[in-house]
C-alpha cells in the first residue's frame, strides 16, 4: 500500500549538460570551468588546458591520450563511478567525436562491417542501443557519484520541414538525428553557444542591398530554444547568457549530498542478469 505520508521533497540532483556550437567559440573553456573537471577526449581539443586541466584515458607512459574505442570510453566512465575521486565534473569532449566510435561498436555487435552495411538504415537504429548504454553510464556517474556531466558537441545547419509552414534551417547538434535527440531527450540543459551577432544592410546601389554579420564579440550561450536553434533548460534560466560558467552556475539549483553507490556501474548500467560483452572487463566496488 501507498503510503502519502512518506512523501517528501527530494535534494535536485546535478544537471547533464550539453553544449553545442561552432568551432573555436570556448565551449572546451565553459565546461572546464566547473568545479572539479576531469575530461574524457575523444578528440585533440584541449589545447593547452591539457597542462592544467585532467583528463582520460591515458597512454602506457600516463600521458594523455584521446579514446579510440567506444569501450574505452566506458572504461574510462567506469573508473570515475566505481574509484574514489576528486571530481565533480565530468566532461564528454565530444559528442561527434564519440559518435563514430560508437558506429564501430554498432557494427561490430551486428556482425556488420560497418554501420552503413547494415542496409536500410538499421544501423543507426541499432546505434541507440549503445548510446542509451552511454547516457546511462553518465546518468549514474549524475545520480550515484554527485558529478555534473557537461557533454560538448559541435554545430550543424539542418533543414527542418514543417507541415505548417515553409521549410527553414536551424542549428541543432552535430550527430546523426537519432542521436541528436537521445542527447536531448537525456540533457536537462542544451545550449547552443556562439558569437552575438548582427546582421547590418549594405548599399550595393541601383535600390540592391546585401547583408553583413557583425559580432559584438561577446561570447553567449542560449538556453531557449527557438525555430533558429535547438535549446531547452528544465532551471526557468534565462533564455541567452554570457558563455562564462561563473554567470551559468547562478541559475544551476544545489544539488544533493553524495549517494553511496554499491553494485559495480557496469551491473548497475546493464543489470545483474545481462550478459557483458567481449572487451569490457571491468568491475569493482563503489
Amino acid at each position: 500500500m501507498i503510503d502519502l505520508k512518506s512523501i517528501s521533497k527530494s535534494s535536485p540532483k546535478r544537471p547533464r549538460i550539453t553544449i553545442y556550437g561552432p568551432i573555436g567559440v570556448g565551449k572546451t573553456t565553459f565546461g572546464t570551468s566547473a568545479e572539479s573537471p576531469i575530461v574524457i577526449m575523444t578528440e585533440d581539443g584541449l589545447g593547452d588546458l591539457v597542462e592544467t586541466v585532467p583528463s582520460l584515458p591515458r597512454d602506457e607512459n600516463g600521458e594523455p591520450t584521446v579514446a579510440t574505442s567506444f569501450e574505452q570510453v566506458l572504461e574510462c566512465l567506469a573508473a570515475l563511478g566505481e574509484q574514489d575521486h576528486p571530481y565533480k565534473t565530468v566532461v564528454i569532449d565530444s559528442l561527434d567525436w564519440l559518435e563514430p566510435l560508437i558506429w564501430k561498436a554498432t557494427a561490430k555487435r551486428i556482425g556488420a562491417d560497418s554501420i552503413e552495411a547494415a542496409g536500410y538504415g538499421k544501423g543507426y537504429v541499432e546505434a541507440s542501443t549503445e548510446w542509451r548504454e552511454f547516457f546511462k553510464y553518465i546518468t549514474a556517474l549524475r545520480d550515484f557519484k554527485n558529478m555534473t556531466v557537461v557533454m560538448i558537441a559541435h554545430s550543424a545547419i539542418t533543414a527542418v520541414k514543417d507541415p505548417m509552414r515553409e521549410a527553414y534551417d536551424t542549428f541543432g547538434l552535430k550527430l546523426h538525428k537519432r542521436a541528436s535527440a537521445l542527447a536531448d531527450e537525456y540533457s536537462d540543459i542544451v545550449g547552443f553557444a556562439t558569437l552575438e551577432t548582427f546582421l547590418t544592410a549594405e548599399e550595393l546601389g541601383f535600390k540592391k542591398t546585401r547583408n553583413i554579420a557583425l559580432t559584438s564579440g561577446n561570447h553567449v550561450l542560449h538556453l531557449s530554444g527557438t525555430p533558429a536553434y535547438t535549446a531547452k533548460n528544465r532551471y526557468h534560466m534565462p533564455s541567452t547568457i554570457p558563455l562564462d560558467w561563473e554567470e551559468f552556475e547562478k541559475y544551476l539549483p544545489k544539488s544533493g549530498q553524495k549517494i553511496v553507490f554499491k553494485p559495480p556501474i557496469v551491473e548497475y548500467v546493464r543489470g545483474p542478469n545481462d550478459d557483458e560483452p567481449v572487451g569490457r572487463p571491468f568491475k569493482g566496488d563503489m
